[in-house]
C-alpha cells in the first residue's frame, strides 16, 4: 500500500510541476495573445505589466506549484523508505493540497471575475473599460489546445483521486 501511496504521490508533484513548465514554454505566447486583444480594445498593453498580470512562469506561478511538487516528492520518498513519519505528514499535507487544488479550480472557474473586479477596485476607467473575459480567452488561445482543458482536466483529476486514495489507503492501513 505504501508503494502504491508513494506513486499517486509522485505522479500529484508531476502534475504540479506540469504548471510553471507549460506556462514556461507558452507563457510568451500567452501574453502576446492578450495584448493584441488590450490593443483590439483600445487599451495599452503596458497595463499587463502595470497590473501585475503574466502568464508565464514568474513569481508564485512557479514558486508555489513547485513547493507543493517538493512535498509531495519528499512524502512519497517517506513512504518509499517506510518512515513512520510518512503517514501522519501525509495526512497533513494531502487534506491540504486537496483544498488547494479546490481553490484553484474556484479560482479558475472565476478567473474573469476576479480580475474585471480587481480592475474596478483600481478605480481607473480604462481599466474598468476591459473586457476581462475576453483578455483571459485570448491568452488562454496563447497556450496549445491540449493544456486547456486537457491538462487541466487530467492534472485536477490526478490531484483530487490521488489525494483523495491515499487518504483511504492511510485511513485502511491505520484502522
Amino acid at each position: 500500500m505504501y508503494v502504491f501511496a508513494a506513486v499517486l504521490q509522485l505522479l500529484i508533484a508531476l502534475a504540479f510541476v506540469s504548471i510553471p513548465l507549460v506556462r514556461h514554454r507558452y507563457g510568451a505566447a500567452a501574453k502576446t495573445a492578450a495584448e493584441a486583444e488590450l490593443q483590439r480594445q483600445g487599451i495599452p498593453a503596458s497595463v499587463l505589466k502595470e497590473n501585475n498580470l503574466s502568464f508565464d512562469a514568474s513569481g508564485h506561478e512557479t514558486i508555489v506549484p513547485a513547493t507543493v511538487a517538493l512535498i509531495m516528492t519528499v512524502l512519497a520518498a517517506l513512504q518509499l523508505t517506510g518512515n513512520h513519519w510518512g503517514q501522519p505528514l501525509s495526512w497533513i499535507f494531502q487534506p491540504l493540497v486537496l483544498i488547494g487544488n479546490v481553490l484553484i479550480i474556484y479560482s479558475n472557474l472565476t478567473a474573469a471575475k476576479s480580475v474585471q473586479a480587481a480592475f474596478a477596485r483600481k478605480g481607473d476607467p480604462m481599466l474598468t473599460r476591459i473586457d476581462a473575459a475576453a483578455l483571459l480567452k485570448a491568452a488562454e488561445s496563447g497556450f496549445p489546445r491540449w493544456v486547456m482543458p486537457i491538462l487541466q482536466n487530467v492534472r485536477h483529476a490526478v490531484v483530487m483521486g490521488g489525494s483523495i486514495l491515499i487518504l483511504i489507503l492511510i485511513a485502511l492501513v491505520v484502522a
